[in-house]
């Protein structure tokens, strides 16, 4: 146990971020360590000049010092006469005894760690060995661990790369959700239009928007403003919003499962149609087939979303009732046209990237040999070419998911469908900062989660990208 923590610890300090978290997390077991450190190094520093001063007698008298300086001397000699130096000069003195000085103590060192290892010791500790050192008395381990568990947690963390990479793009998603604050929350705080008077009205007396501003602290300083909504998002409350005085965040999660549900459907359309879509035209290009289903392909992503529900809406609902105009929550069905609105343009899109990249691995090497050693196409494909094609497939999916997730405005208001695209849109107008601020918050953690869902997918997809994650 020992040998890993230590050899845990020291990568963990190898890496700045690391040591500094180790080092914050477990400050009370850090200082009863380092004061034990510093006598304990004490009594090593005065048993090291024990070993160095017999070391240097031993050397001394055995004629190694004197062998030393004399090859020392010889080989800088013969250096200052091939250039044409001179060598009583002041300047080959100088270097002569930092080349004597310098093999002198590679030589006393080598001899002391000789004598230590002689005597079954282990010489002079870092403090990370030290450190580990006490961790092997279970006493001390036990209360280290009550007094720095978050610190054992970190290390835990560390010391799996899979777990280490996630928490280091959860950390980043975290600095991501403060920038866009920043950035949206400065936007909106310049910006021209009044939310006190978009709420109340045109008849609103300046009393009635002094008092509005104050209670929402619209009236406080800008610094002031953004540290209080940098405040709010660290204790995940966002405020309430200026129209209906709701709390957002409360307001986000009723509406997200609408969004989510119809970004579902939308996502299984687009893949059970344009998968196979793509592979076929893969395997079949310049044919028919091919020309056909990728002229269908630009079509759907050249079709405007916006006419396209209204085309649905006119011919399934206003001509022939055959499904509802709009949402209604208690109605499945009332999802079905605005999901194949959304899964459109995303099933044109991964039906064209599929072809591409099933095109360029159907032309690799391993490819050609396998169908040269009989077989068949449907398993050249499926097992060998697929797989291999999936990581710009991977990511063209779960970027456009994560943009879905994030809210459709468009279709969601064609729709009357009442999600987070819709609901951050109507704010945007106030602008309802409170509201504003919650809703792309939730897109930057829903396009983060699915950045990394995607890079976790490629790790599976491709062992050299898990080869490489594991070596860092």
């Amino acid at each position: 146990m020992k040998d890993k923590l230590d050899k845990l610890m020291n990568r963990a300090f190898r890496k700045p971020l690391y040591r500094i978290a180790v080092i914050v997390f477990g400050l009370p077991t850090f200082i009863v360590a380092f004061l034990g450190f510093m006598i304990n190094r004490k009594k090593e520093e005065a048993e090291y000049g024990r070993y160095r001063d017999a070391a240097q007698r031993d050397a001394e008298g055995d004629g190694t010092l004197q062998r030393i300086r004399d090859s020392a001397k010889y080989y800088l000699a013969n250096k200052y006469r091939y250039f044409g130096k001179q060598e009583n000069s002041a300047e080959f003195q100088k270097e002569l005894d930092r080349q004597i000085k310098a093999d002198t103590e590679e030589e006393i060192s080598a001899r002391v760690k000789a004598a230590y290892l002689k005597d079954g010791k282990s010489g002079q500790k870092t403090f990370v060995q030290y450190l580990c050192g006490c961790l092997e008395n279970k006493a001390w381990l036990a209360l280290s661990v009550i007094t720095s568990f978050p610190m054992y947690i970190l290390l835990l963390i560390f010391s799996n790369a899979y777990s280490r990479y996630i928490f280091e793009r959860l950390i980043m998603m975290i600095f991501v959700a403060f920038g866009v604050v920043f950035v949206v929350f400065t936007i909106l705080h310049f910006a021209s239009s009044s939310p006190a008077l978009n709420v109340l009205g045109e008849a609103a007396t300046q009393q009635q928007i002094d008092d509005f501003n104050h209670v929402y602290g619209l009236d406080k300083p800008y610094i002031m403003q953004l540290f209080h909504n940098f405040k709010n998002l660290a204790t995940f409350n966002m405020g309430n919003s200026y129209s209906g005085n709701e709390d957002v965040m409360a307001a986000i999660m009723r509406k997200f499962p609408v969004t989510l549900e119809m970004s579902v459907y939308a996502f299984l359309i687009a893949v059970v149609i344009s998968i196979p879509i793509g592979i076929l035209t893969a395997v079949k290009p310049n044919t028919a087939y091919d020309y056909i289903f990728m002229f269908i392909a630009l079509v759907g992503l050249s079709l405007p979303a916006f006419w396209f529900g209204m085309v649905m809406i006119l011919n399934f609902s206003i001509n022939t009732h055959l499904l509802p105009a709009s949402y209604v929550a208690d109605n499945k069905l009332s999802l079905l046209m605005p999901a194949i609105v959304l899964g459109t343009h995303l099933a044109a899109s991964l039906a064209r990237n599929t072809r591409s990249a099933l095109l360029e691995v159907l032309g690799q090497d391993y490819i050609v040999t396998a169908k040269a050693k009989g077989l068949s196409n449907v398993r050249v494909i499926v097992k060998h070419a697929l797989g291999n094609a999936m990581i710009p497939i991977v990511t063209v999916a779960g970027l456009q998911f994560g943009g879905m997730l994030g809210g459709s405005a468009i279709i969601e208001k064609v729709f009357n469908v009442k999600g987070i695209g819709s609901y951050v849109v109507d704010k945007q107008f106030l602008p309802d900062i409170p509201a504003i601020l919650a809703g792309v918050v939730y897109v930057s953690i829903i396009i983060s989660l699915m950045n990394l869902a995607v890079d976790l997918i490629y790790v599976y997809l491709d062992p050299r990208i898990k080869s490489r994650l594991k070596s860092q």
